[in-house]
């Protein structure tokens, strides 16, 4: 016997006796033998919150594939098309088919007995015990009856006709149909991984953010303008600065309005200082021609736009002098302006500027802010660190995230590993006199990360300072070798402020320009220690161009890069709306989704997604959770389990009644 008796003593507690721990035993040898539950991969949400809830309740057209596969020419295209539609938005497109629907009775009959099919499959690889926890108090005995009663035995067929019939006559079936649907959603879907960026650009990161919070399994591994908002409410003023030019910058207001920011001194002091300002290079990117936004609010948006970018600027340049160690202060541009001449020297070059309108900066002192704007980061700063909706938010990143994950032989992360230029791993210095690359590298940065929100503990239990944890957010964002950024520099200043596109161009790290090479793949996947055949990498950060046949397969299929643009201000660029990518027990599907136009179009006229369906890769055998890293678990808890029987047959430990 190896195991410790201790740990022997600990799991007697659990199971007391013999006939418990064999129990178990076979309780999770069977479970080693269902197929594996499905993974469902997504990144670069920006805020796209209709879309994303859209691909949540059709687990990326998994539900569509399975009533097709379950009904086939059984019933009409638009029988099923209806299905999926009530599957989906089940309490909408109920009320929509009760208006038109002549024979009630006759149709709740069919479908749920339709949907209860439905559900039989999506549950065929999960415990009894696993559908339990999953169904509704309400409607639990009822599901899990018909579930598991065959309509192949005419006694049974009566026995479910009885039980259906009862549901309707009691006046219940609306409140099942939901109930079942719900729990079809679910199932469809056992792990969520979301590889970054729920924030900025799109209005709804908030709506995501409540849907994760009651979603039953979901893991993120952060992008880097999650970390901006995390930054944010932190404290580091030069994110909070960041956050609000991108949310003025594609003129969505929506998440900073749902988080309580007070906007009205920004308002007031862009007033009282830009005011004579046209700001003409500050106008709103995505909605600068739509009619909604009339001339007046248009300008006030670019003007707040200009002032808190001017501001950030000044506050960015503050951290960075603060850290001479991140060799950034080539980034504060404001040093480098002739006011006089409206010239910037950059990179040994002079470069014209479309306007020099400054009239909060001091030539002499260009980064120090005025008084009043010291005022309006004071007020800022303090709606950001009292907003309890964006903290409740930020501590679910932080519960469900890291920088990286390794499940299943894939490795999750979001942007890049820093790379040197022959492709070995980058060291890099993320605090004075501490040096990681790789898989230590990731894991420090995310002990930095929860180092800016420990409060109350022990400066000797400290792994980093909080104030320079505070700060470093902002070289996660834009620093030269963060792993979420990984580019020579970020050109904010330059498209704002200089004529000479040439000067906008953002070199790619090492990762990008490499991550083709199988070789190098490897050679990340080794350093993080991913075991199996088929193992491969997963990430996101730069969309796609299917338009112009970049494939996000690469390196012989180790890399799946599934960031396709979400974000509707990249669906220009990408010519599609993203990708998602689905693990099932026969493999991977990787899924190319064409913009979704509105959740009302999908349950008015039964549009799903347009989605196109790429096999990426297929197992030679269909994958149990034996093949998993849960099988792993299970095999030890067995051998655990085992160890504790020799136990008690062998009068090492005595047994108790349970």
């Amino acid at each position: 016997m190896n195991t410790d008796m201790h740990y022997l003593q600990l799991l007697s507690q659990s199971f007391p006796n013999i006939a418990e721990a064999s129990t178990e035993i076979i309780n999770l040898e069977a479970i080693m033998n269902l197929p594996k539950g499905t993974e469902h991969f997504l990144a670069d949400l920006h805020g796209e919150s209709e879309a994303f809830q859209h691909v949540l309740k059709n687990a990326s057209g998994n539900i569509k594939r399975k009533v097709n596969e379950l009904f086939g020419n059984d019933i009409r295209e638009s029988e099923k098309k209806e299905l999926c539609t009530l599957i989906y938005y089940p309490e909408q497109k109920l009320e929509l088919i009760k208006a038109q629907e002549e024979d009630l009775d006759d149709w709740y009959r069919i479908t749920i007995h339709q949907l209860v099919k439905v559900c039989r499959d999506v549950s065929s690889k999960y415990t009894r015990s696993k559908v339990r926890k999953s169904l509704p108090q309400d409607f639990s005995y009822i599901i899990e009856e018909l579930l598991h009663e065959s309509l192949g035995d005419s006694d049974k067929a009566a026995y479910v006709s009885v039980i259906v019939n009862t549901i309707i006559s009691t006046g219940r079936a609306d409140d099942f149909i939901v109930a079942i649907c719900n729990v079809i959603q679910r199932l469809a879907i056992d792990q969520l991984h979301i590889l970054g960026d729920i924030y900025d650009r799109g209005p709804g990161a908030h709506k995501i953010m409540d849907t994760l919070r009651q979603y039953h399994s979901w893991d993120i591994q952060w992008g880097n303008h999650d970390i901006l908002w995390m930054g944010a409410s932190a404290g580091n003023n030069a994110c909070i600065c960041n956050v609000l030019r991108l949310c003025l910058r594609y003129a969505n207001l929506a998440t900073i309005e749902e988080y309580g920011i007070n906007l009205v001194p920004l308002a007031t002091f862009a007033l009282d200082t830009y005011g004579d300002d046209p700001c003409e290079e500050f106008i709103p990117k995505v909605l600068a021609d739509n009619q909604q936004l009339d001339e007046k609010t248009l300008l006030l948006t670019a003007r707040m736009h200009k002032a808190i970018a001017v501001i950030q600027f000044k506050e960015e340049a503050k951290i960075f002098r603060r850290h001479p160690e991140w060799q950034m202060d080539d980034r504060c541009l404001f040093d480098s302006v002739d006011y006089e001449q409206g010239i910037c020297h950059l990179d040994g070059k002079d470069y014209e500027m479309k306007s020099c309108h400054f009239p909060t900066i001091d030539p002499a002192s260009p980064n120090s802010l005025t008084n009043e704007e010291k005022d309006l980061m004071d007020k800022l700063h303090h709606s950001f660190r009292i907003s309890e909706k964006l903290h409740k938010h930020i501590r679910t990143l932080l519960s469900h995230g890291c920088m990286y994950t390794v499940t299943n032989s894939n490795l999750l992360f979001h942007a890049s590993i820093p790379l040197c230029d022959d492709g070995s791993l980058k060291e890099v210095e993320i605090f004075p006199g501490n040096r990681y690359s790789g898989k230590a590298l990731m894991h420090n940065i995310g002990m930095m990360i929860r180092a800016a929100f420990e409060s109350g503990v022990d400066k000797e239990l400290q792994v980093f300072p909080r104030d320079y944890a505070r700060d470093y957010f902002l070289y996660l964002w834009c620093g030269k070798d963060s792993p979420l950024f990984d580019k020579s520099k970020m050109a904010t200043f330059e498209r704002y402020f200089l004529k000479d596109k040439d000067t906008y161009k953002e070199e790619k790290g090492n990762y990008f320009k490499l991550r083709d090479s199988a070789e190098i793949c490897d050679r990340i996947l080794d350093a993080f220690e991913v075991k199996g055949e088929n193992r491969h990498i997963i990430n996101g950060h730069v969309p796609v161009h299917a338009s112009k046949g970049e494939n996000p397969i690469k390196a012989g299929g180790r890399l799946m890069v599934i960031d396709g643009g979400f974000s509707e201000a990249y669906h220009n660029e990408t010519g599609i709306a993203g990708y998602t990518l689905v693990y099932h027990s026969r493999g991977f599907q990787l899924v190319q989704h064409e913009p979704f136009t509105s959740a009302r179009d999908a349950i008015v006229r039964e549009t799903d997604i347009k989605s196109t369906t790429q096999i990426v890769e297929m197992s030679s055998h269909r994958m149990l959770v034996a093949d998993t890293d849960k099988g792993e678990e299970l095999r030890t808890q067995i051998a655990d389990l085992k160890q504790l029987l020799y136990a008690y047959r062998h009068g090492i430990l005595k047994e108790k009644r349970s």
